[in-house]
């Protein structure tokens, strides 16, 4: 059993000079020479990505594409047919995306967010710019507290929609955002709330003292660097908090407040100290 657009960990069939066929219960499939491991013999075990080559062949490679079947990407615009757009996934065969799959047509040299998919027509992996058709919030794999993937979808009036495992949508909110985001953009963060609707809140980072746990030892090493102080406090604002600490200003008086108890750092309206 092989899946095509993911990776396979397939056995070495047999060794020819062109390279190495691999076991997929028929013939086998060539993983090329100049992508086969070294001193590799029959019998063992390489993980493979699967794909078709340009003659509708399936193929193997140890290259990491930038994405596999079901990952949300921003891809590069390398080449366009009458057909549809070509954009590169770090592959020798383009990834290719019909021109019903686009929204506004695409250019060469510009960067398109897309989602990649396995075209059941064809078999072939394929991308699609059209992402909120394979979005669906309906029947949640997620809840409250949880840590997810999240990708920047496009900003909205009152925040960032996010695409949250690739598979649902999610909303960032403004006063939850404290550096510059732009779509595509991958970062990790939790599920804040589960709205009327399936509707999800997200934030960024690790949940409650899950996420200061983390912060902890980055304050105090950043105290020992500044000769044991820093001036930022209560009254800091949170751009300049985030923009020094990699943090949110919530996040931060909470790390300071665990450091203040455990009598690790002095607090004033001037900073804090390092004891």
């Amino acid at each position: 059993m092989i899946n095509i657009g993911v990776y396979n960990t397939l056995q070495v069939l047999r060794n020819v000079e062109i390279g190495l066929y691999l076991d997929d219960g028929k013939e086998g499939i060539l993983l090329p020479r100049k992508y086969a491991p070294k001193s590799t013999r029959k019998g063992d075990e390489v993980e493979v990505f699967l794909y078709h080559d340009s003659e509708n062949r399936i193929i193997a490679t140890t290259l990491k594409p930038k994405g596999i079947v079901g990952d949300i990407v921003m891809l590069e615009c390398v080449d366009l047919t009458r057909h549809g757009a070509f954009l590169d996934w770090g592959l020798e065969k383009d990834l290719f995306v019909a021109t019903s799959q686009q929204i506004r047509g695409m250019q060469i040299g510009e960067k398109y967010l897309v989602k990649i998919y396995l075209d059941e027509q064809t078999g072939r992996v394929a991308a699609t710019e059209r992402i909120a058709s394979k979005l669906n919030n309906d029947e949640l794999t997620v809840q409250e507290r949880e840590e997810v993937d999240l990708v920047v979808y496009r900003k909205t009036e009152i925040g960032y929609a996010m695409i949250v495992n690739n598979v649902h949508i999610g909303l960032l909110h403004d006063n939850e955002v404290f550096k510059p985001l732009q779509a595509g953009d991958k970062l990790k963060g939790f599920i804040k709330t589960i709205l009327p609707e399936n509707k999800l809140d997200v934030v960024l980072g690790k949940p409650g003292y899950a996420r200061v746990e983390d912060e902890l030892d980055k304050v105090l090493r950043l105290l020992k660097e500044n000769d044991g102080f820093l001036p930022y406090h209560d009254k800091s604002v949170p751009e300049d908090i985030y923009e020094f600490f990699g943090m949110s200003k919530k996040t931060f008086k909470m790390t300071v407040g665990t450091l203040f108890r455990q009598r690790k750092i002095t607090i004033s309206d001037k900073g804090i100290t390092l004891v």
